[in-house]
């Protein structure tokens, strides 16, 4: 597995010829013969004076600040002088209000420098997460190999995290795993396509794609919204359909769902991959931009039993997160048959995760859209809802369960699911008359016959609702305001 270089790197994100260093003379370091020896030696080695790089570049003409690690340089382990390094570079970029790319390539803790050494980790973590709570993006892209400490500090703090494609990344390193235990590591664990696969890592992305992608995610995460959207068409009639036939016509398999809204109705698209948590689930999660307008797109996809179970919930649970951290709009899409009903969703807490996901939306402080692109069923569909404002398209619905779930129960049989459907107001009509949704989305006269028209003109009212939430005064006061008030006129 090769390894790519630092200068490699700069040369292949940043505008040709805008780095500039902000490295310093090392501070001292109480070293003996040995280790003095071997600092020379990686010195002449690499070039370099220590095993990081940190500075500022441009990658499309925005200023970005970077910090590198250089593994030729004692195998890019971080000891005191490294940690200060960098810790000073991350306080700069946060006072200079800068994006941070930080792209680790390190065996972890130089073990030369022992415990202190070690605890250099707490202040990098630090000086990361104060960016971050600074509403700065840090983004981070893992080289081959990214093991110890490193990886288990600012490695893994990322508000996005790429990988270089084929790269060990792990928390202990396979030698010393088999030197300790006396058998090897077991193959393929520690890879960026497997920690991709388990939500750990976002994209797997080779070097001469990662300017493109943090081209397009610098342009959601960092630059400023684009200009007023062309006002959507004035407002249909709404056609006055039974709710069973839009409850049927949100299930057939070709209705689009959020990858086609993601395919055709947005741009600058970064799909995100998992929780961080060691998960891969059936959430989609991405950065978009709708018309200009950036946001954190998070939808439910419709897949072959396309139930959500609490690993879905916690990817939501880290969208609405990183919404509020880079202070992005948020947008929900739902579309779901209901959630897993199973032993292991009751053991791994799907009621606590769509309690929290409920609890957390209501109250997040950015702007919030939900879209009812189709099936609406149970607490997985609640669990997304409660945003500032609630488009539905013309088929969506909502209701506590399917409808032959609910009949179910009241008729202990499933022959009445489309006399229930209409009792339960459940569609769009419905739930626009209730108050529980603000916009109908039309289609002509179904999405699965206009999939392309239907993404743009769905696009095109999401895009209306973000710019108008951004001059919105007061804006969690009215939307717990609605909220309390639901039902109660």
């Amino acid at each position: 597995m090769s390894r790519i270089g630092t200068d490699e790197l700069r040369d292949a994100v940043l505008d040709e010829g805008s780095f500039v260093s902000w490295d310093s003379t090392p501070i001292a370091v109480s070293a003996g013969e040995s280790y003095t020896r071997e600092l020379a030696e990686a010195h002449a080695a690499s070039g370099r004076d220590e095993s990081v790089l940190t500075g500022e570049g441009q990658v499309f003409g925005r200023r970005v600040a970077v910090v590198v690690c250089e593994f030729d340089f004692l195998a890019g382990s971080i000891g005191v002088a490294a940690a200060e390094r960098i810790t000073v570079a991350i306080e700069r970029a946060t006072a200079e209000r800068l994006p941070l790319l930080a792209s680790p390539c390190s065996g972890g803790t130089r073990m030369q420098e022992g415990t202190v050494a070690f605890l250099q980790m707490v202040k990098i973590a630090a000086a990361v997460n104060l960016h971050k709570q600074a509403h700065l993006p840090y983004l981070v892209y893992l080289r081959h190999p990214t093991t110890g400490g490193v990886f288990a500090s600012w490695g893994s703090l990322g508000h996005v995290t790429f990988a270089q494609p084929g790269a060990l990344i792990g928390f202990l390193g396979p030698r010393v795993y088999e030197q300790l235990y006396g058998e090897p590591f077991p193959p393929d664990v520690q890879t960026a396509e497997n920690l991709q696969r388990h939500g750990v890592v976002d994209a797997v992305v080779p070097l001469d794609e990662l300017r493109g992608i943090l081209d397009r995610a610098l342009t959601v995460v960092a630059d400023d919204p684009g200009p007023a959207p062309e006002p959507p068409a004035g407002t249909e009639p709404l056609p006055d359909i039974p709710a069973w036939d839009s409850v049927l016509a949100s299930r057939r398999p070709d209705r689009p769902g959020v990858r086609h809204l993601l395919r055709h109705g947005c741009t600058d698209q970064v799909l995100l991959s998992g929780t961080g948590q060691g998960e891969a689930a059936t959430m989609l999660l991405a950065l978009a931009r709708f018309a200009g307008q950036p946001a954190v797109l998070l939808g439910q996809q419709r897949v072959i039993g396309g139930l959500v179970g609490p690993a879905a919930l916690r990817e939501a649970r880290r969208g609405m997160s990183l919404a509020a951290g880079l202070r992005l709009p948020l947008v929900l899409v739902i579309d779901t048959a209901g959630p897993a009903l199973s032993v292991e969703a009751e053991q791994d807490g799907l009621a606590g995760q769509i309690a929290h996901c409920l609890a957390e939306l209501v109250t997040l402080d950015t702007p919030t859209v939900s879209v009812l692109l189709g099936q609406g069923s149970g607490g997985p569909a609640l669990a997304m809802v409660p945003a500032d404002r609630v488009l539905s398209a013309l088929h969506g619905w909502l209701a506590p369960l399917p409808p032959e779930g609910a009949s179910a129960i009241v008729f202990r049989d499933t022959a009445h699911a489309a006399e229930l459907s209409a009792d339960q107001g459940v569609r769009s009509a419905d739930l626009l008359a209730s108050g529980i949704v603000d916009a109908v989305v039309p289609e002509h006269p179904d999405a699965a016959d206009e999939p392309v028209e239907f993404s743009e003109r769905l696009s095109a009212a999401i895009a209306a609702e973000l710019h108008a939430l951004r001059a919105m005064p007061d804006r969690m006061a009215t939307r717990l305001r609605r909220y309390r008030n639901i039902g109660l006129r």
